[in-house]
């Protein structure tokens, strides 16, 4: 197991949504496997202050055809890092020039339940800027407890965080059902 990660939580940037756009063009330019990318996770949520690290959800037609396109990956930077903690998920990382992380990838087959769930918060959130604000502080809270232990930070925000996503997820299911 590699050692903790600092948290470092920066105010929202309006260049996000750009950045993930790029990165997700490169990632379907790859091939016909990649059905969709999707940005996530909170970067994706104007006003939120985040991990300045640019989360993408990517839906693949199996994870067995992405599994092609591992030296493509790598070629563009991307560490396989395997399923890291969620079944089902193939999850890769970017790092920048400075060696911090700058982009996660979360690879899904089309249809896992998985998807829902990150695009119900992210819109959920995105819908109910309340909801963020809350977010924020409770993200604050955690990071004021574990500045130093990325894992610590986010064991120390997931009780709020299933809240919120079971809440989220009544939610978008009526919008989107």
């Amino acid at each position: 197991m590699t050692a903790p990660r600092p948290v470092r939580l920066a105010a929202y940037d309006p260049g996000w949504p750009e950045q993930a756009r790029i990165h997700g063009d490169r990632l379907r330019a790859l091939g016909e496997a990649f059905i969709a990318v999707h940005h996530v996770g909170s970067t994706a949520v104007p006003g939120l202050a985040a991990k300045p690290v640019i989360d993408l959800l990517v839906e693949v037609s199996s994870l067995a055809a992405l599994d092609s396109y591992a030296d493509r990956l790598r070629d563009l930077g991307y560490r396989l890092r395997g399923e890291n903690g969620i079944r089902n998920r193939l999850y890769f990382t970017l790092d920048g020039d400075q060696g911090g992380r700058r982009v996660h990838v979360h690879a899904f087959a089309a249809g896992d339940p998985e998807i829902r769930r990150h695009l119900a918060l992210r819109d959920f959130l995105r819908a109910h800027p309340e909801i963020a604000r809350a977010y924020a502080a409770e993200k604050e809270r955690a990071q004021s407890l574990h500045p130093e232990d990325s894992r610590a930070y986010s064991a120390e925000k997931s009780a709020w965080m299933m809240t919120q996503e079971a809440q989220a997820l009544r939610w978008y299911d009526g919008v989107t059902g």
